[in-house]
């Protein structure tokens, strides 16, 4: 089933926003709570084979990572966002490689690679 992990959605009115994008799109949403971070996606997403991980740094950025969607469900998503004007910076699919990995291990991961690209972006942007 289509699931997306939602991160940090203190803001009602976002969080409000990004559920009913996923509702009209038959896509469930799981609120991820600030103690759960150290847990594998796996675990967080409901799947079996997952043991609970340790508690680790707690990060407070929204961070969205989606699960099993369509095609179709995947880009209805970020037009449907778009259109709410809902940005969210820190979005990531669950693959193979990461669905063993903690929340807090993928937001590392997703802040150095959206850091590296606003740098690289700012330098082409100068000249």
């Amino acid at each position: 089933m289509a699931k997306v992990l939602l991160y940090n959605f203190t803001d009602s009115e976002r969080r409000m926003a990004v559920k009913l994008c996923l509702h009209r799109l038959g896509i469930g949403g799981v609120d991820v709570a600030p103690e759960e971070q150290g847990h594998p996606l796996g675990l967080l997403l409901g799947l079996a084979g997952f043991e609970p991980g340790a508690a680790g740094t707690v990060f407070t950025e929204e961070m969205l990572v989606m699960h099993a969607l369509s095609s179709a469900q995947f880009s209805g998503l970020l037009d449907a966002l778009r259109r709410s004007r809902v940005s969210v910076p820190l979005k990531a699919v669950v693959t193979d490689t990461n669905i063993a990995w903690s929340s807090e291990r993928l937001h590392r991961e997703l802040a150095a690679e959206h850091a590296a690209m606003s740098s690289k972006a700012r330098s082409v942007h100068r000249r």
